[in-house]
């Protein structure tokens, strides 16, 4: 018995090392090729080397991370190729996703979507540029969960676990702030995928959502692009 509540805490301690990490790396506290070495990871958070060396494992399977052998483990930086290769998978999937949504869609998830969009709308932007990315996630988890599509799910998860988040707070010109070009746009995209998935219209969600993803992908390229 003690045996279990020890390996359920170890378990614990290490999952809670691995969002502790995943958290800095996404909020830009942990920059792109920055070293995180297992003896300083373990003493910053308070733990012994195994959960740390654990969770450092975990992110590394997640892709944040990056084992380079003879030199340790670094945060894996983003390239341009890679963002486009994210937004491609996106805006095949995320269409797909919608059309199935569409389908089978509930009033309560539709509920959800249309108070985290009003929600999103309400957000200032930069003061809480945070809360609105965290909203725009939400909203998109909310309407791949609708799906009901169990591979499309867990592929859109992992796709969505960091890289998203991850891409927008590494490049600095929009980091803290939004693309100002993409304020009204992108309002009235998320507008219009609610109301196709409302109107349980399959075909017209997909449409909404690949001009979605592509329009916000090409923001981002066009961002990092301008990057010295």
């Amino acid at each position: 018995m003690q045996v279990r509540a020890g390996t359920e805490r170890h378990r614990q301690l290490r999952q809670w090392v691995a969002d502790r990490l995943r958290t800095e790396i996404l909020e830009g506290k942990r920059r792109p090729g920055d070293w995180l070495r297992q003896e300083s990871v373990a003493r910053e958070e308070g733990v012994s080397q195994t959960p740390a060396r654990e969770a450092l494992k975990q992110l590394v399977s997640e892709g944040l991370l990056e084992h380079v052998p003879y030199r340790g483990i670094r945060v894996v930086t983003l390239s341009l190729e890679d963002a486009e290769d994210l937004y491609a998978s996106r805006a095949v999937l995320e269409p797909m996703a919608a059309r199935h949504a569409a389908a089978d869609i509930t009033q309560e998830e539709l509920k959800e979507l249309a108070s985290l969009h009003e929600r999103m709308l309400a957000c200032e932007v930069p003061a809480r540029l945070k809360e609105y990315r965290d909203l725009n996630r939400r909203f998109h988890e909310t309407i791949i969960s609708a799906s009901r599509r169990p591979f499309l799910t867990r592929t859109l998860g992992n796709l969505w676990s960091a890289f998203p988040t991850m891409l927008w707070s590494n490049v600095p010109k929009i980091a803290v702030s939004s693309a100002p070009e993409r304020e009204e746009p992108d309002a009235e995209e998320h507008a219009e995928i609610v109301a196709s998935l409302a109107a349980h219209d399959p075909e017209r969600a997909a449409r909404a959502m690949k001009r979605h993803v592509e329009e916000a992908g090409r923001t981002l390229l066009a961002a990092m692009k301008a990057q010295p």
